[in-house]
């Protein structure tokens, strides 16, 4: 038996009540779950001497505007001593909450804080829930689907008044003539008879 087919049936051992898929695509194993029971399937992840997922390599989601499930949550687990990776995923609808693993891996604090902040995913319990990219006044949240690509305010320093000051975006912009001959075609020919003389 290879050491993914050693992690493979001992991981189905360990979640059987949970009656999980799992999948194994290029050498990452694969777990799609119910957020109701996130925080029991990480600790068991965790704490089980045949899996051992110490490190919480990243937390982040996946934007499907036009689904049902419009976010899906990405969890990244490294085990270093079995020397395999994890990828768990739960599907959460526009507004709906995932519970905080804050209390599991502490290095999480900040990967949803990122969560929260780009893609306004609310976690419960999470210790210290503020944004951590944007600014304070920031209006919305940049990585969803539905952002504008220019954002609703645009910031600068303002010299006369001597302090940062916020305005709406404007994007006024003036008619420009293109000229679509490629540069790649060479140069005008009575150019090149100047240059033989």
């Amino acid at each position: 038996m290879t050491d993914n087919e050693e992690i493979k049936k001992n991981l189905d051992i360990l979640l059987k009540k949970y009656e999980l898929k799992i999948d194994f695509i290029n050498e990452i194993f694969y777990l799609i779950i119910d957020k109701k029971d996130l925080i029991n399937i990480i600790k068991l992840l965790k704490e089980d001497k045949k899996i051992l997922l110490n490190q919480l390599s990243d937390i982040t989601a996946v934007d499907y505007i036009n689904q049902n499930k419009r976010f899906k949550l990405v969890y990244i687990f490294l085990s270093h001593k079995i020397n395999f990776r994890l990828i768990l995923t739960i599907n959460l609808e526009d507004g709906e909450t995932a519970p905080s693993i804050c209390e599991v891996f502490e290095s999480a604090n900040w990967y949803e804080r990122e969560c929260y902040d780009l893609f306004g995913i609310i976690f419960e319990n999470h210790p210290d829930l503020r944004r951590i990219m944007t600014d304070y006044n920031f209006q919305g949240h940049p990585l969803r689907k539905d952002f504008p690509l220019t954002g609703h305010t645009e910031v600068r320093y303002d010299n006369l008044e001597k302090k940062v000051v916020y305005e709406p975006v404007k994007l006024p912009q003036e008619y420009r003539n293109f000229d679509y001959s490629s540069p790649w075609e060479g140069l005008n020919k009575d150019i090149n008879k100047d240059d033989e003389k």
